[in-house]
């Protein structure tokens, strides 16, 4: 779930997700949020690009974890089919979190004011 503490956005992970992305949960500064967006199908190059490693990945059924391509590092949490968010941001670990698109998520994304 994501969640906006402070000056600082993150996605809590649970239990399960900590183990399958063999990483904690993903941390940034709301100022370097830049952009988001609805992506309806994740399992495209557009959305999902580059290497995973670590993390846990089975096409089409699940992917979690760091996806690591030239544009730099990408934190996965995607279910089967469903409709996700892409989150980018600049100056963080990870350039993008492509997350589960979710009321509550798109809740606390959408009441973020980006700057330009």
């Amino acid at each position: 779930m994501l969640k906006v503490v402070s000056d600082r956005i993150t996605y809590e992970l649970t239990t399960i997700e900590n183990i399958g992305a063999f990483g904690n949960s993903p941390t940034a500064n709301v100022t370097n949020l830049v952009s988001y967006i609805r992506e309806e199908n994740p399992w495209t190059v557009k959305t999902m690009r580059g290497i995973r490693a670590p993390g846990t990945g089975f096409p089409y059924v699940i992917m979690l974890g760091t996806l690591w391509n030239r544009r730099g590092r990408d934190f996965c949490v995607v279910y089967k089919r469903r409709p996700v968010l892409v989150l980018e941001f600049r100056n963080e670990k990870f350039k993008r979190w492509v997350i589960p698109m979710t009321e509550a998520n798109f809740a606390v994304v959408n009441s973020i004011k980006l700057k330009s």
